[in-house]
């Protein structure tokens, strides 16, 4: 593996450094009453930073919070509405757990710009820079991070009769344009997603993980979010959200495997036990 190589990228986001030689654990907040797995448990201040409290005890580095349901037919909610269920809550996380990286996850230019504010680290792109391009000038002004995230589609049709002519190479295809147009920009701190879920059928996400490691040469960490997802629920005879988690780990371990440097969780806990099972393994090839 090269230098250049995103498995030794050492990321400077705002006033710390994300060391991304070993994967690192981003939990996941929702703060919305219609997520398709946890929609509803953490829509009160207090709730949703008691769970930030949990995550960052079970081994999250990041904590990656949104506003937004974005699961398959979701409907779209009001910037207004996006902002009061996220800002009151990053406004008390982010100085209570200050070793903690935060992120937004939003489409939205206005909601990442007021949480920047706030001192969230990245904003995670579902859209990958289709809806809001301003995201790599918002970015660079913060010294953020940026997650480019790959979708087909919005989240109320991105699964009806998703196509590509090559799963791999459209996706690369997609992102390596938009990341060439960052870098001219003068701005580097890209996370890529090739986005588990979002307009792929389960033999393209089952291609995405078994092929992962083809992204590396595009010279960013990679993301992988397959946490309870449909994708798991069809491997294993469509089982229910609530029965997904073994699942879950044996994607992400896979992922992990083929080069993925941050994976997006629901369950931390178990997600750092078999990170620090990836790691031991690792360190003694």
């Amino acid at each position: 593996m090269n230098e250049n190589s995103p498995k030794n990228q050492i990321l400077s986001i705002r006033d710390k450094k994300l060391d991304l030689s070993t994967p690192k654990i981003m939990g996941i907040l929702n703060t919305t009453p219609d997520s398709f797995s946890d929609g509803g448990e953490y829509n009160e201040v207090e709730s949703a930073v008691g769970r930030i409290g949990g995550m960052v005890s079970e081994g999250a580095h990041i904590v990656d919070i949104g506003g937004e349901s974005t699961r398959p037919g979701a409907d779209p909610v009001s910037e207004q509405e996006e902002l009061e269920r996220v800002l009151p809550v990053l406004e008390k996380a982010i100085p209570q757990f200050p070793d903690t990286f935060f992120s937004i996850d939003t489409t939205k230019y206005h909601v990442a710009e007021e949480a920047l504010k706030l001192g969230t680290h990245f904003v995670n792109d579902i859209s990958g820079l289709q809806k809001e391009p301003r995201f790599v000038r918002l970015c660079k002004q913060y010294n953020a991070g940026y997650v480019m995230m790959h979708s087909q589609g919005d989240p109320k049709n991105m699964q009806e009769d998703p196509a590509y002519d090559d799963v791999i190479s459209d996706i690369k295809q997609f992102l390596k344009t938009r990341i060439d147009q960052a870098r001219k920009k003068g701005f580097e701190n890209i996370i890529i997603d090739p986005g588990i879920g979002f307009g792929k059928t389960l033999n393209h996400n089952l291609k995405l993980i078994a092929h992962l490691d083809e992204f590396q040469d595009l010279g960013c960490p990679i993301l992988v979010g397959a946490s309870r997802k449909s994708m798991v629920g069809q491997i294993l005879g469509n089982r229910p959200v609530d029965d997904r988690l073994t699942g879950t780990l044996a994607v992400h371990y896979h992922a992990m495997i083929n080069g993925a440097n941050i994976i997006r969780v629901h369950d931390v806990k178990e997600a750092h036990d078999s990170l620090q099972v990836f790691n031991a393994i690792s360190s003694v090839r």
